[in-house]
């Protein structure tokens, strides 16, 4: 019967080890050591595995001064640990040297240390193969400081860890170096983006590519063992006696050069394979071509560009392919007889693909459902209660999206979520008033609660004011109130939705805005000033949110016959669009998710003012002259020509004609 103390337990390999360690019944006792943040997670992990009773959770710490583990603890300990197993590290190309040194080398330091002090039998530590740094040629298991240089903080600070068990002379030990370790072989799990997988995104988009034999350059061989593999071998090692003082490579026997692991992913996913290899001389031509053009500004930052819109860090192309053969002829005459053996990659390369795809997918928000676009994405609309909301939700149900109806009248949008039901869509109810913190706040979380995610926003909810500047010059709150449903309400939302999208690299936000702001609107000063001031908002933040697959459209609405123009009596002569009309351009920005959204009258009046200002601050101030201020805002009512607010003159009803839409 022998103990246990084991580090890293809540990592990837040290779950599968963990578990598989507490399962043999020579197990007499397993300690793990566990951050304090972490300890709940464990101790729920250790609930599903076998025999549970024979664990105990200490919190310590790598990071913290003697791991953190307090004098009684190492008192119960000492002389009653025949093996530490340390597997706790930071395993991350793309770490700094501040955090992988904290982690990899001075929390290896307090691991040897712990083990003297416990008089440990044994200290099992779990290197990596990264430790041979750029060696060219054959590393063999009894090899170490070969004068290698190592490229990155990952590479030296594991370098740095496996030299301090190997010198201390307190504690007999053992070094494992696993090669690149991905999923399980039989389930594909896996628990983030490493290694190959950052490349399965950009594996993925050329999957919609014809399946034409593509040429690629040799570029030299990896090495990829699945972490089942990895956590048993390391379990026969670790339990067998006589091994101490030596070193095991947990690797595939054999090199796999990059192109072959390409094209086992590729198959898997429906893409292009190469089947034409470029000569050896000409594909490392290409890569010092490739290495030497990260000296050119221009071309290192669209290099990086790309990378970074598909997830990969550019430092794994320098690190793409081994240049040392890792020798394992140790490894594998004591794993003889074991039933151990390294898997062929094509033989689960599709199971490690359907998982990636389905449970770390950077990017799978992104997909939609079967039926189209719109297909099961959850849409919250504001302002649904009535006009272009409602219409909007109605129209969203329709094509598979789910509603989330936010207004502040809660019985309308009662009635607009059992329409929406009776016609078979799926909506729910969000009663919110945009222009309150805490109200927007429980709003978002219900959605959360409810649903999980959302996908999609169209700020419809406005308030419109129709008045003249003179009529203003004491209703400095005419401006306030627009600005706070129109911009701040606005802004409110997409905020407190941000962090959630950004997190799902997958958002898009639809502004409903108005015609005015292409031009100039008279009597609009107060309403197109919180419209534009969102239009910019929003430009912004697209920029700001680019890489995080998060976009924003803005559309220009003519004027739309709804409650909220009613009050202006001479609309009812105007030209307007219907609310479905308008319905149809949202659904149209949350399907194809354009930057902008308007009619052709909209554009002729921004290229217009763009060209000729002067000219269109003349055909404005007439309009300004011709239709008055409505008695509601405190002006005559009367048109200025013709006979009437619903009889527009001549001139009046060729300016409105000529500005189809046009908020005048």
């Amino acid at each position: 019967m022998a103990t246990y103390l084991v580090t890293g337990a809540t990592g990837f390999i040290g779950r599968h080890f963990t578990r598989s360690l507490l399962r043999r019944e020579d197990t007499e006792h397993v300690t793990l050591l566990v951050r304090e943040a972490s300890m709940t997670r464990l101790a729920e992990l250790v609930r599903q595995w076998p025999h549970p009773e024979k664990t105990t959770l200490v919190a310590g710490d790598l990071a913290a001064e003697g791991l953190g583990v307090a004098e009684r603890t190492r008192e119960e300990l000492r002389g009653k640990v025949d093996h530490v197993v340390h597997l706790a590290a930071l395993y991350d190309l793309t770490a700094d040297d501040e955090d992988s040194a904290r982690a990899n080398v001075a929390g290896t330091r307090g691991v040897v240390e712990l083990a003297a002090d416990v008089r440990a039998g044994c200290l099992h530590h779990v290197s990596s193969v990264a430790v041979a740094g750029d060696y060219e040629g054959v590393f063999t298991e009894e090899m170490f400081d070969a004068g290698q240089r190592l490229p990155t903080p990952y590479h030296r600070t594991k370098f740095e860890a496996e030299r301090l068990v190997r010198e201390q002379d307190r504690v007999p030990w053992r070094v494992y170096r696993p090669a690149v370790v991905v999923g399980h072989s039989e389930t594909g799990e896996m628990d983030k983006v490493d290694g190959p997988y950052y490349f399965f995104s950009g594996i993925s988009r050329l999957a919609s590519l014809p399946s034409l034999p593509a040429v690629g350059p040799d570029i030299g061989d990896t090495n990829i063992v699945p972490v089942d593999y990895v956590a048993n071998a390391l379990l026969e090692l670790v339990t067998r006696d006589g091994l101490d003082g030596r070193t095991f490579h947990l690797v595939n026997p054999k090199p796999q050069p990059v192109l072959e692991v390409y094209n086992a992913f590729a198959r898997a996913a429906g893409a292009p394979t190469v089947r034409v290899r470029l000569g050896r001389r000409l594909s490392l031509g290409l890569v010092e071509a490739a290495r030497l053009s990260e000296h050119v500004p221009g071309v290192c930052l669209a290099r990086d560009a790309v990378l970074e819109r598909l997830g990969i860090p550019p430092v794994l192309l320098r690190t793409l392919a081994f240049a040392p053969v890792f020798a394992s002829a140790q490894t594998r005459r004591v794993l003889a007889g074991s039933g151990v053996d390294v898997p062929n990659l094509d033989s689960y390369a599709g199971v490690l693909w359907r998982y990636w795809r389905e449970h770390l997918d950077p990017f799978r928000a992104r997909r939609p459902g079967p039926r189209g676009e719109l297909d099961g994405r959850r849409v919250a609309i504001t302002g649904a209660s009535s006009g272009i909301g409602r219409a909007t939700a109605l129209k969203v149900a329709a094509e598979g999206g789910v509603a989330l109806l936010v207004a502040r009248r809660e019985h309308e949008l009662h009635q607009v979520r059992d329409e929406i039901v009776a016609a078979g869509g799926q909506a729910s109810v969000y009663p919110a008033d945009l222009t309150d913190e805490e109200s927007v706040r429980k709003a978002v979380d219900a959605m959360l609660a409810d649903h999980g995610h959302v996908d999609m926003l169209v700020n419809n909810a406005g308030r419109s004011i129709r008045r003249s500047i003179r009529l203003s010059y004491d209703r400095f709150h005419d401006y306030e109130r627009a600005m706070a449903i129109n911009y701040f309400g606005a802004v409110r939302l997409i905020l407190a939705l941000l962090p959630h999208m950004t997190r799902r690299k997958f958002g898009h936000i639809v502004n409903v805005s108005s015609i005015g702001v292409q031009g100039i609107a008279p009597r609009f000063s107060a309403y197109v000033a919180s419209k534009a001031a969102l239009d910019y908002f929003s430009k912004i933040a697209a920029t700001e949110t680019h890489g995080d697959g998060v976009t924003f459209t803005t559309i220009h609405m003519p004027l739309v016959r709804t409650p909220m123009i009613r009050p202006t009596k001479i609309y009812d002569a105007f030209p307007t669009k219907s609310p479905e009309q308008a319905a149809d351009m949202v659904v149209k920005a949350l399907r194809r998710r354009p930057k902008h959204i308007g009619t052709p009258e909209g554009y002729l009046i921004q290229v217009a003012y763009a060209v000729a200002p002067g000219l269109v601050n003349a055909v404005a101030y007439e309009g300004y002259r011709v239709f008055p201020d409505s008695t509601a805002a405190g002006g005559s009512g009367r048109v200025k020509l013709g006979k009437g607010e619903r009889h527009l003159s001549r001139a009046a009803a060729a300016l409105v004609k000529l500005t189809r839409g046009f908020h005048w």
